[in-house]
Parts: structure tokens; sequence; C-alpha cells
């Protein structure tokens, strides 16, 4: 078994009526057997290699947590063909680069994002096709064709084609990262990864027979895939998930469904835990959750209070995991590596640091083979990011004399916010842009959420006319023209941004004003719903 396509494939002529996978929206549900996994897959295959696509092609796939999601998974292990799957909010110069730099031929979009797409066409000449789950919206016109999804897998039945995929190591997805210094980097996954990730279950999460995981994190990202989807289509476990993650509506989807773990990560945990205390918090069948992220100082109450154990892990989209299991490591340790693992933690001289010494994090094979990582178009930057066979994880983090590790913050002061890496140059350039601000600045502060590693992103200005600069503006401007986790949720008005002799702005005076004047600085602007 060496893809998704192969391990549908078995699963489909083995069991197939079992409904593994549902996907919820506000109260709807729709499921998805091994069967019809298979058949929507082929079905799909089949229109997209009658429109073109072969092995080795690249596809955008922007869509929220929706059952036609897994289906394009499917049709692209069938034909080999390399996904990219990008937040469905993206939009605009970030969205562009992506999909260009990839070199997609064609998008799959949920019709919430088929709008900005359409504004990226003109920098997307390579680009033939769209498929839209939901509306096609085919009558404004557009430069290339739009097709529903429907539409593409309602033919009637075909002969399957045959599994394109020949070896593990040949390219699933290009999975990008945040770009927080420079532009996004897109990471070459192979299908053995996603493979290997199916033994997760039992082995790093906890799963055993009978369990319901569930998540309300996007499948666009390696957490929904690795930690739920691929342990649950590996073990039959019927997982849930969520178009989106609902901290309100969260136990009422879990109860309802009998979920036995879920997943979450980063400000998640202390979003949950700030919601007002209920009698029968502790009332559900959650078992554990899985999480990345859990801040040390709130982890033993939210154990006690929704009477649910945790398993905290670490792991990046080049390589590196960290797995603290049940009741295993302390309360804010991202735990150790697995046996297939070990790691090292170096200092800027590339020097081994001792126990309570804050250093990078770096991840090498039990066995020695070294460690390799592949991002697209970029030779040099793929070889930077290992040093003599072991990865670079770019983060910062403590051992204690245990050995466990505490993650600390990423290398280079990055804002990492809700689990994404933020480049406060894009940030900053929008709120440089309007016409009310004279000069800005963009920086971090530790999150109000108690995350660990987690900042919240202040915008630091100097207006313009400061008897006429409204805070609420700015943040309708940032909202318009930023996706939602990239908006900032302070905005710290000054005379002046404090700035070295080369004109570079000093944060540490900036968190010192901070601090020392609260009046000084907006606090959580006003937001609307989405």
């Amino acid at each position: 078994m060496i893809s998704i396509a192969h391990l549908v494939q078995q699963k489909a002529a083995s069991r197939p009526d079992l409904d593994v996978l549902t996907f919820e929206h506000e109260g709807r549900q729709e499921s998805r057997t091994y069967a019809q996994l298979w058949r929507y897959g082929q079905a799909l295959a089949a229109a997209l290699a009658a429109m073109g696509v072969g092995k080795g092609d690249r596809i955008g796939l922007l869509l929220q947590n929706h059952a036609e999601f897994v289906d394009t998974m499917v049709a692209a292990g069938i034909l080999g063909a390399v996904l990219v799957p990008l937040d469905p909010r993206m939009r605009g110069e970030k969205l562009a680069f992506m999909l260009r730099d990839a070199g997609c031929v064609g998008i799959v979009c949920g019709d919430y994002a088929l709008a900005n797409v359409r504004q990226v066409l003109p920098d997307l000449p390579a680009l033939a096709w769209i498929v839209t789950v939901g509306a096609t919206d085919a009558a404004t016109g557009a430069s290339v064709p739009i097709t529903a999804f429907a539409d593409l897998v309602g033919g009637a039945a075909a002969p399957d084609l045959a599994i394109a995929v020949a070896a593990a190591g040949e390219p699933m997805q290009i999975m990008y990262t945040s770009g927080t210094t420079g532009d996004p980097k897109g990471i070459v996954v192979t299908h053995g990864r996603f493979i290997a990730a199916t033994g997760y279950g039992a082995a790093m999460f906890g799963y055993r027979e009978g369990d319901r995981p569930y998540t309300g994190l996007s499948l666009t990202h390696g957490n929904a895939q690795y930690v739920t989807l691929a342990p649950a289509l590996a073990m039959g476990l019927r997982a849930v998930f969520s178009r989106k993650f609902t901290k309100s509506r969260l136990w009422d989807v879990i109860r309802a469904n009998g979920c036995t773990t879920f997943s979450l990560l980063g400000g998640m945990a202390t979003a949950i835990y700030s919601e007002p205390v209920k009698a029968d918090d502790g009332v559900n069948p959650v078992r554990h959750v899985i999480s990345a992220g859990m801040p040390a100082a709130i982890w033993n109450d939210f154990c006690d209070r929704f009477q649910v154990g945790i398993i905290e892990f670490y792991g990046a989209m080049e390589g590196g995991l960290l797995i603290n299991p049940l009741g295993a490591g302390p309360a804010g340790s991202c735990g150790k590596p697995p046996a297939t693992m070990r790691v090292r933690v170096i200092d800027e001289q590339g020097r081994d640091v001792g126990p309570g010494e804050p250093g990078e994090l770096l991840f090498g094979a039990a066995d020695g083979t070294p460690m390799q990582v592949e991002y697209v178009g970029k030779p040099e930057e793929s070889a930077r990011k290992t040093v003599d066979g072991w990865l670079r994880s770019g983060d910062i983090v403590v051992r204690d004399s245990e050995g466990w590790v505490f993650f600390r913050n990423r290398v280079g002061g990055g804002i990492r916010h809700n689990g994404d890496f933020i480049d406060p140059a894009l940030v900053e350039k929008v709120v440089a842009e309007h016409p009310g601000v004279g000069d800005a600045f963009v920086w971090g502060v530790p999150s109000a959420s108690g995350a660990p590693g987690e900042k919240d992103v202040v915008a630091a200005v100097v207006p313009v006319d400061p008897g006429g600069f409204d805070p609420q503006d700015l943040f309708a401007w940032c909202r318009s023209r930023l996706e939602p986790n990239m908006v900032p949720g302070y905005v710290q008005i000054l005379a002046e941004i404090p700035k070295t002799a080369s004109e570079k702005p000093q944060e540490r005076f900036l968190r010192e004003m901070f601090d020392a004047h609260p009046g000084a600085v907006v606090t959580e602007m006003r937001r609307q719903t989405a």
C-alpha cells in the first residue's frame, strides 16, 4: 500500500459499506463509505483525465472540510497528480504567488473561494480549468472554463482507471509554509508520508477499535490529514469533520456523533476553555484530546473540567515528530521523539546545549539516514534546511533533565498566531497603505490565550492626523485586505516608532511602551462576523 488511492481501493473491496467519514456543517451531515470514496474518486479522475490532467500535474485545492476534498485526494492519487491544498480564504498576491509557484494547471475550489480565484486569473496564464463545489458562477464569464464538481462525477460508471502511483517516494502534495521570512515555500510531501501517518493512530495517538475521532481543523494542513484522516481511513474509525472549527458548537457536535477523541492546536484550547462553565462540561464521550500547543497554565484544569486526558505532540511538515503520551510527560511539554527519530538542541554556533538551555531543535533518523527536504524550485533553501544529515526545525526549545522538550519560540521571532506563522511584512504593507497611517511596524506580543509560542499581532502606527485617527477604521481596512488570521488584534498609537540609526524598528522599546502605557494601545479591535 503506497498511496491513499491504494488504501481506499483495498478498503472498498473489504468494507465497502462502512461510513468511514462524516462531514458536518451547521447541523447538516454528509457521509462517505469506502465504496463511495472509490467511486467518486474514479469518476473525478476520469473527468480530469479527459481535461488533460496526467501524472505529475499540479492541482490547486481551495476547499473547507467537504467530502469532495477527500474525493479529490483519491482522484489525484489515481492519476498520480499532485495536490496543492491552500487556505480557501486566501486572496490577492499571496494566492496568485502560490498557484503560480506550484505551476497549477487547474483548481478545485468551494464556491465561496471562486471570487478570490477569479481576481488572480490574469496572473495565472497556465491555468486551464476550474472545478467548483457549489455554484459555478459561470454566468459572469471567465477566462477559463468553470465546471461544477457534481456534474463531473454524476455520469454513468466507467471501467476503473489503474492507479498511476508506483512508488511511495512519488510526490502527493505541495504544502506551503506560512512564509515567515520571505516568500512561502512549497514543501513536496510524498505518498509515503501520508501512508506512514496511517500507522500513527494506535502507536502515537491512542486510537483503538470503535473510536470516533473528530476535528474542526482544515484538511489543507497536515494536522487534520495525519492526526485524523489517515489513521481513520486505515483503522475504519468513522471520523467526523466539521466544515470549520466552532468553539460554541464543539461539544454539541461531539455528543451528537459520539466522538471519543478530538484534535486541537494553539489557541483553540484557550478558546474552548474560555467558554462559560456548564454543569455538564464533563459529561461527554471524549476519552482524550490530541493537542499541539496546550498551554501549561490550563493543562490540568482543562482535563479536570472536561474529564479528558491529553496527548500532546509536535509535528512539522518538513519532518520531525515529538509525542507526549497520555499521562507520561510533564504538563507543557510537547514530548520526546518516537523510536524512529532522535533530536539535538544546538546554539547559534551549532554546539549542543544542556538541559534547561534554549537552542534550535534538530531532528535525525534513528538509523542515521540523512534527513532531506525538498522545497519546490528552491534547491539552495532545501539544502540549508538540513545540516550534516539533521533537519533544522527553526524552533527554539529547551529540554529538561529527562529529555522532555518544551517549545519556546520560532527562530527569528516570527509571529505564530492560531497555529500559523504570519509574515509581519505582509500585514505591515496593508497597514502602511491606509491613508491615515504615516508610519507602521507590525510585531507580536505573547498571546492572551497563553498557548506556548503563540503571539497576538500588534500594529504600531504613527497617524497622519492623531486627532482624527480612528483605529476601528484601520481594522476594517485590514479585514478587507487580509486573511482573518493576519488581522491585527491590537493597534499601538505612537508619535514615532523607535528605530536604530539604520532605521530598524526597536521591538524591545515597543514592548516596554505597550506594557507601560496601555492608554496608547487599542486592544481587541471590534471584530465583525466573517
